[in-house]
């Protein structure tokens, strides 16, 4: 099986060559890293890598320049996957991106715990998943708190509703909250219900069907 091929944009030096040696033993292959948006630029350019992940806030001001440099990859290189690793939730900076397609993933640098579940959701990025750290779901909820648009689930929808918003299958959702796949399945139903939101078994679609209607209703 070919390594997947991934550059790494981050200015925190130490960081980058941490998780370059990471993922190197984890058999994933680093084609480049980058410390600036420029760097990154150039290196997608030149090696074709099929993920990037990329630090939201970059040099020179460190405010969106790696979220900027993600946009303009989606736009000139659609078909490299990206992952928005970030220290902070950047919500109105975020949302441009996850409501660009498939391949594309938020996730706190605190909330990478363990190694081969990292690995993992870089895999299933760079197949096409969307993958939304819980975090920025609830901050997304919290700052339309006025016009919920979520005021009629109850809270172990929102529980699945989440899960969801991760990425993960209504089998996954049922092992992580210990309840049956059916039992699973009659609440993602009622949730789309509620939300007004189209029923499928699409996965991906069910994730940027919550991400599109959050963004609605700013």
């Amino acid at each position: 099986m070919t390594a997947l091929r991934v550059v790494i944009a981050d200015d925190d030096v130490l960081l980058r060559e941490g998780l370059a040696s990471l993922l190197t033993r984890a058999g994933l292959e680093i084609v480049g890293q980058a410390g600036d948006a420029g760097e990154l630029l150039t290196l997608v350019g030149g090696q074709n890598p099929q993920l990037a992940i990329i630090d939201i806030r970059m040099p020179p001001s460190n405010t969106s320049e790696g979220l900027d440099a993600a946009l303009r990859i989606r736009r000139e290189f659609p078909s490299v996957a990206i992952l928005l690793l970030s220290a902070h939730i950047e919500v109105d900076h975020a949302l441009e991106l996850l409501d660009g397609g498939k391949g594309i993933g938020y996730l706190l640098k605190s909330r990478v715990t363990d190694v081969d579940d990292f690995v993992a959701t870089l895999d299933r990025i760079a197949a096409g998943a969307s993958v939304i750290d819980p975090a920025l779901v609830y901050e997304l909820v919290a700052a339309r708190r006025r016009d919920d648009p979520l005021a009629a689930l109850s809270v172990r929808e929102r529980e699945v509703l989440t899960l969801m918003a991760e990425g993960l299958s209504n089998a996954g959702i049922g092992r992580r909250l210990w309840i049956a796949e059916g039992t699973v399945e009659k609440h993602v139903r009622s949730i789309l219900t509620k939300l007004d939101l189209e029923d499928t078994a699409d996965d991906h679609r069910r994730v940027r069907a919550v991400i599109m209607y959050l963004d609605t209703v700013s």
